[in-house]
């Protein structure tokens, strides 16, 4: 993978079920014209933020939660070569397709193994725009200590193909200003338990503090999420 879509939904609680079934109807569609994997995830540690948070980027109601998706890629061309050639599904999507938000994401930094996880945390953020190389640096860093303390997978992007939405989008979402680039990013772990203790001993380490990352803290994204497909590892 040199490439991703990352993706964030608002989904009302009732219809897990059913927005489950339609990304797994809708995932072939996808591997036919080159995706390699698909995974959805459904918020579970979704914290609200003072500036900025996942339920704002979508403008969640209280009666719904938030999914943090990707889609893997071999290289943006062929993720650009199927956006001509894949059909919109018959069926009618179980959310607010107008508040969806997804862009395109060149892979900056992955450490770790590819194999099945219980748990996830995602991160969006703004970098600016001549900050790259310290983004990649920081990310190395920051992934190596977080395997230390349990976690098997760290995946970091830079912003590529971010378009503007009518309603929202990762700019928007992070308050992005101009010369700054959207990043996209995810921690995977085994499961839950691991990742609190994990999180826990992050925050008593040292290396943390040494490596601060380049963009604004109080308006980065952060939150949880627990796997409800992955068709790599169904």
């Amino acid at each position: 993978m040199s490439y991703f879509q990352g993706f964030v939904v608002p989904v009302k609680r009732g219809d897990q079920a059913a927005y489950r079934d339609f990304a797994a109807m809708v995932a072939p569609g996808f591997t036919e014209f080159g995706a390699t994997r698909i995974v959805e995830c459904w918020g579970d540690d979704v914290m609200i933020g003072k500036n900025t948070d996942f339920r704002r980027a979508v403008n969640a109601a209280d009666d719904e939660e938030v999914v943090f998706a990707w889609v893997e890629w071999p290289d943006r061309a062929t993720c650009d070569a199927a956006a001509t050639k894949m059909t919109p599904p018959e069926t009618p999507a179980p959310f607010d397709t107008r508040r969806m938000i997804y862009g395109g994401y060149d892979l900056d930094y992955q450490s770790g193994t590819e194999g099945p996880f219980g748990y996830v945390d995602g991160i969006l953020a703004s970098v600016p725009d001549d900050k790259r190389a310290a983004f990649a640096d920081t990310a190395h860093a920051i992934g190596v200590i977080f395997r230390d303390h349990g976690a098997t997978r760290v995946v970091d992007g830079w912003g590529a193909d971010v378009p503007d939405g009518k309603v929202t989008d990762f700019r928007r979402a992070v308050q992005a200003p101009a010369g700054e680039t959207v990043i996209f990013g995810w921690i995977e772990w085994p499961d839950k338990a691991t990742r609190d203790a994990g999180m826990a001993a992050l925050m008593q380490d040292g290396r943390m503090r040494d490596n601060p990352p380049p963009w604004n803290g109080q308006l980065a994204i952060f939150g949880g999420f627990a796997p409800i497909l992955d068709t790599r590892h169904a």
